[in-house]
């Protein structure tokens, strides 16, 4: 019901004669920026269906390429999720019933039995109190990132990382990559181009890193030494970008760079998953191990001594 609300309201507008585009500028909420000026740019050129095919690509390759990674770390989230339960009942409530047998028993535990029955009463004591500090902990963490400073730290941390700076450089070079092949190819000025691509990048400091090559680009250097200098972006976009530069076919070459980097993410993501698996059934193993060592070592103990 909002969202037919919405659109009577467009229609609304255009009935009393304003553009589309300024129709949409009553619901920034909801239109970006990007469908905002791209659909400026159709109406201006007289390629409004065109441009509007365009967006409704963008959007429904966006959409797919979220779903896609949903669905690609909720079965590692679901498994590391069971997999922690699975310890901490083990630890809390079989791990005490197992060791009673032990408390009159006069010789020395082994020192895995002792680790094991510590580990299983700071579980039972202060296990309640360990979720409420790591929840207070991530709701604190979590208000600290919403200001730009600390965000841009951490961000700018998370692209030194070896594997998870690679998916966020991926990630939002692919944004970049498509939102300015829509917008470049929909008459936009590269410049006005590259300041709204920027915006839909998550990540601040490759935001900045636009902001900046825009500024280069503005003073005369080329689009894509502008953005290697930043060191951010892949390789690969920067030839097609340079391809698409010399050639005068940017929008294609930008929207082929974009579909490289989506392809790349998928490819990644499947291999972590594909590694996370086989890694999760060694750890769980291991820690079953322990508990278990650690229960029968003093078992075989006693028989020993009753031998």
């Amino acid at each position: 019901a909002r969202l037919k609300s919405m659109m009577m309201g467009v229609r609304s507008r255009v009935l009393e004669g304003h553009s589309l585009a300024t129709a949409l500028n009553d619901f920034p909420h909801v239109f970006g920026e990007l469908f905002r000026t791209t659909v400026e740019a159709g109406e201006q050129s007289g390629l409004l269906s065109v441009v509007l095919e365009r967006l409704a690509e963008y959007t429904e390759s966006r959409q797919q390429l979220k779903q896609k990674m949903m669905l690609s770390l909720l079965y590692p989230v679901l498994v590391t999720v069971v997999a922690i339960s699975v310890i901490i009942l083990l630890m809390a409530y079989v791990v005490p019933q197992v060791v009673d047998m032990f408390a009159h028993v006069g010789q020395e535990l082994p020192l895995l039995t002792r680790s094991l029955i510590a580990a299983s009463d700071f579980i039972t004591e202060y296990g309640l109190g360990v979720v409420v500090l790591l929840a207070a902990g991530g709701g604190l963490a979590g208000d600290i990132l919403r200001h730009e400073g600390p965000k841009r730290r951490f961000q700018a941390t998370l692209l030194r990382l070896p594997m998870i700076g690679r998916l966020v450089r991926g990630l939002n070079t692919g944004r970049f990559a498509r939102t300015f092949s829509i917008l470049t190819a929909s008459g936009v000025p590269v410049l006005e181009g590259m300041r709204i691509s920027a915006q839909v990048m998550g990540n601040l400091p490759m935001r900045d890193a636009v902001v900046e090559a825009a500024r280069r680009v503005r003073e005369g250097a080329s689009l894509n030494s502008a953005l290697e200098a930043s060191g951010y972006f892949p390789p690969m976009t920067l030839h097609l970008i340079a391809s698409g530069e010399s050639s005068g076919n940017l929008e294609e070459m930008l929207e082929r760079a974009a579909t490289n980097q989506e392809r790349e993410i998928e490819t990644t993501i499947a291999a972590a998953v594909g590694l996370f698996e086989p890694l999760m059934i060694l750890v769980m193993g291991g820690v079953v191990l322990v508990i278990v060592l650690a229960i029968m070592v003093p078992i075989l103990d006693m028989n020993q001594l009753v031998q």
